[in-house]
């Protein structure tokens, strides 16, 4: 599985409706929006690294509002923690 971390610039005027398209696309696990520079980063995880030129140039950047992505690949994870568990802390269902 390859890992990979795109921060994205977008027209701020459309910001939850991007990060919705691109949460939706095959292989994108999440989507933050987030302070800062960018307005976005998404986590895209992939079986080959060809597959990532489908995902971020083929889809994520060309999507209406999408002003600029960088990518960076992952090598390793270090964390054992359940992030699912840490990012939900306080939300009850």
């Amino acid at each position: 599985m390859i890992t990979s971390i795109v921060l994205i610039k977008t027209d701020g005027a459309r910001i939850p409706e991007i990060a919705e398209e691109i949460a939706a696309m095959e292989g994108v696990s999440e989507v933050y929006s987030v302070t800062g520079a960018q307005d976005l980063i998404a986590m895209v995880r992939v079986a080959r690294h060809d597959d990532l030129a489908d995902v971020i140039p083929g889809r994520i950047s060309k999507v209406p509002g999408v002003t600029f992505t960088e990518t960076h690949i992952a090598f390793r994870t270090y964390s054992q923690h359940d992030l699912e568990a840490a990012f939900a802390i306080g939300l009850e269902a």
